[in-house]
């Protein structure tokens, strides 16, 4: 395992080009990384890197190496998963990126039972709007409503992600209720900032007749944050332009109204994300059923569909 936790650090180094962005994926310090390589350079006789204050770069003998290993850490990693698990329950640590207020609303609620089931599987969830790199960064899996299927990386679809318009009663009751898409252009719009490009989106709207739309809100104000919108709305400061999962709790209690009930944002689909390699580890596969059949449960996917 020493001989694996070192080839790990050789490997995470070399694609990161620095000893200190490859702890920062491993969970370790500077040091330690390099300690690790270092040890893998003595048992191999060869030096790997040719270091220097500023930078990190492979010998020859290191491209040659990686080109062999690189590929195939992943497998035994798997491989020493699934081992380590087969003489009874999945077992180890289980990372998993997911956003702050959805993980904390949909996926902390199955935590209890996912734990009775798996008592030797240990959580290290990551809550964060910001996407993450799934396999660059360790992680197990990944629940998103845009993640790009990367080389490796497979999607099971847990519901539709649909966008809303919402606003307070209170907004609506001082204001003309919009009744076609192009009555928003009366009204202020409070809209989200992508965290991934930094900009607004300009989403297309559609009926259950398939019609289209433009959203010409125009923009009063722009938050970065999901809830924080919801929140803003809910003062009844203008028309908000939300996922559904997270208008959800202030739609079912009064707080919040759908705009055009009738019309809809389509963002494709909120999925779990993780390695496609045949031999994931049990932990992953027990999470990412568990996931599912919890979203079964709950009726998630016909509660977030706004149709």
């Amino acid at each position: 395992m020493e001989t694996l936790s070192s080839l790990e650090c050789f490997v995470r180094s070399a694609e990161s080009g620095s000893f200190a962005e490859a702890a920062r994926r491993l969970g370790l310090t500077p040091a330690a990384v390099g300690k690790n390589v270092a040890k893998l350079e003595a048992s191999l006789g060869v030096r790997l890197f040719q270091r220097s204050t500023r930078s990190l770069t492979l010998t020859e003998a290191g491209e040659r190496f990686l080109a062999e290993v690189g590929g195939s850490l992943s497998t035994i990693r798997s491989a020493v998963a699934n081992l380590a698990s087969a003489a009874g329950q999945p077992a180890g640590i289980l990372k998993v990126s997911m956003g702050v207020t959805f993980g904390r609303d949909y996926v902390l609620p199955m935590l209890g039972d996912f734990l009775h089931r798996y008592p030797a599987i240990s959580p290290d969830w990551h809550f964060d709007n910001s996407p993450v790199d799934l396999i660059g960064q360790g992680f197990d899996a990944a629940i998103s409503g845009a993640m790009d299927l990367s080389p490796g990386v497979v999607a099971r679809k847990l519901a539709p992600a649909h966008r809303v318009l919402v606003a307070a009663p209170a907004y609506l009751a001082g204001h003309p209720e919009p009744t076609l898409p192009a009555e928003l252009a009366q009204h202020a719009g409070i809209l989200i900032r992508s965290p991934q490009t930094g900009r607004v989106r300009p989403w297309t709207l559609r009926n259950r007749s398939n019609d289209e739309a433009a959203i010409e809100l125009p923009v009063r104000m722009t938050m970065s944050d999901p809830d924080a919108t919801c929140r803003v709305a809910e003062m009844g400061l203008g028309i908000a332009l939300v996922s559904l999962p997270h208008a959800l709790p202030y739609l079912e209690r009064g707080s919040l109204r759908r705009v055009l009930p009738d019309w809809y944002v389509d963002a494709g689909q909120i999925a779990v994300y993780f390695s496609g390699h045949r031999l994931l580890p049990a932990k992953t596969r027990a999470f990412v059923d568990g996931l599912a059949e919890h979203f079964r449960r709950q009726r998630l996917a016909e509660r977030f569909s706004a149709i």
